[in-house]
């Protein structure tokens, strides 16, 4: 920032006052008005010093350019988070809520190299091998299943009873997880993500996908986990763990939170109402304005080094902001000039998303069997009621209120599903019976 730029004002509620000071991206204030806080970090230039959550610092970049940069630069920046040197010197609290999502693992999003490109491999050659026929019939399936539960109600909450359900319902079966195993994949990822009993929770998740492995390696089948298994690439069982709690768990929580902003920006912004037909352009507009992962894409310098006007230090954390180089300046006239697919929502380089034509083809097929089931589906309160869910890394609201026509479906009205309210060790003698009334159970059993 020059020296005769006056200093900008930090937003509401932001403590990060004076020269130096980090700026905290968690909190309701944060959640409340992002863009604010992006549009006063920018007066750092295009990387700004941040705190994740309290104890936890870190570089965000947030121009497109220097975004870009980083993230094509895999000599320069790289993904392995043993290289994290504030969390091996005891500096990051180990119970902090951002570590789960930080801390090393051995999978594709934690590799380098050639270990990258080869677990990489055989994750995008396995997601490869989706029938997009079967992706999408699967999905309507799951999508009228949810809809049934809720139909003759009229009213719904659209994350709680429909966003979040389905995607994990879409993931087990392509995964191939039968009835047990997937009821506690399905109370697994809830409770990581939600907070709810997280320790017990990832203890269940891993239990559960260490289940599938074996089962997989004794009866095959036509799902993700065998293609994954059987790649080329020769995954031992640990990495097979890793991997699919990678790309069940990491997965669907950005598919929640898309499917979430896709239908809450249809249903608050009357140009899509008026124009009708419009489910592709306000999901491209979603990915621009409210990526559903906002901030991440963590990475470690491999040596100290001059970057976008900062000096960054050998295993410092750097993280991208792909709301903030999205809404940036720098893109406008991209934007405008029709270009809607240049944004930064699915990251770029090495490591992009690589599931991000599934999550589109997922995302489409759940708005549009909705809105083609409940066509007068409308937001139940005012848009300014809704509340965004805190943390540094996601955008997502906490619920999406809608009321509609109430719709009897074929067989009449559909009892609402009945969560399981606590999930035992998956080694606990107890478990079996709780788990066939499961969520993904009862789904398994409408479909017979």
């Amino acid at each position: 920032m020059d020296a005769h730029t006056p200093a900008p004002v930090p937003p509401p509620g932001c403590p990060a006052h004076g020269s130096g000071a980090r700026v905290p991206l968690y909190g309701p204030e944060f959640a409340a008005d992002p863009q604010a806080y992006y549009s006063y970090l920018r007066h750092y230039g295009p990387a700004a010093p941040v705190e994740l959550a309290p104890g936890v610092e870190a570089t965000l970049v947030t121009d497109y350019t220097a975004a870009l940069q980083l993230l094509q630069d895999s000599g320069t920046f790289r993904k392995d988070a043993r290289r994290w040197r504030a969390f091996h010197e005891g500096k990051v609290p180990a119970d902090s809520p951002v570590v789960p999502l930080l801390a090393y693992r051995p999978n594709c999003m934690f590799a380098d190299g050639a270990e990258h490109l080869r677990l990489r491999q055989a994750v995008t050659d396995s997601l490869a091998r989706v029938d997009v026929r079967r992706l999408s019939r699967s999905t309507e399936q799951i999508s009228t299943y949810l809809i049934d539960q809720f139909a003759a109600r009229g009213s719904v909450d659209l994350l709680g009873d429909y966003a979040k359900q389905l995607p994990l319902f879409v993931f087990n079966e392509l995964f191939g997880c039968p009835a047990d195993i997937g009821d506690r994949v399905l109370f697994g990822i809830s409770g990581m993500f939600d907070g709810v009993n997280a320790e017990k929770a990832v203890e269940v998740m891993f239990g559960a996908v260490g289940e599938l492995v074996a089962l997989k390696r004794s009866r095959p089948g036509d799902d993700v986990t065998s293609w994954l298994m059987q790649h080329q690439a020769a995954l031992s069982d640990e990495e097979m763990v890793h991997h699919l709690a990678l790309l069940l768990g990491a997965g669907a929580e950005p598919l929640r939170n898309l499917i979430g902003n896709t239908l809450h920006r249809l249903l608050t912004d009357d140009r899509y109402a008026k124009e009708g037909g419009l489910i592709d352009e306000a999901l491209d507009d979603t990915l621009w304005d409210n990526p559903p992962m906002a901030n991440y894409a963590p990475h470690y310098p491999a040596h100290d080094v001059d970057f976008a006007g900062h000096r960054l230090e050998a295993g410092e954390l750097v993280l991208v902001s792909f709301a903030a180089a999205n809404s940036g300046p720098a893109l406008s006239a991209t934007r405008q000039s029709g270009s809607n697919r240049a944004h930064l929502a699915w990251s770029a380089g090495p490591h992009a998303c690589p599931s991000k034509e599934p999550a589109r083809q997922i995302t489409v097929t759940a708005v549009e069997n909705l809105l083609n089931r409940l066509p007068d589906i409308e937001l139940a309160i005012p848009e300014d009621s809704l509340t965004w869910r805190s943390g540094p890394f996601h955008r997502a609201l906490g619920a999406l209120p809608a009321r509609f026509t109430p719709v009897r479906t074929a067989s009449g009205a559909v009892p609402p599903v009945t969560a399981v309210p606590t999930a035992p060790a998956p080694s606990a003698p107890a478990a079996r019976k709780p788990e066939r009334t499961g969520l993904w159970s009862q789904f398994l059993n409408w479909l017979r």
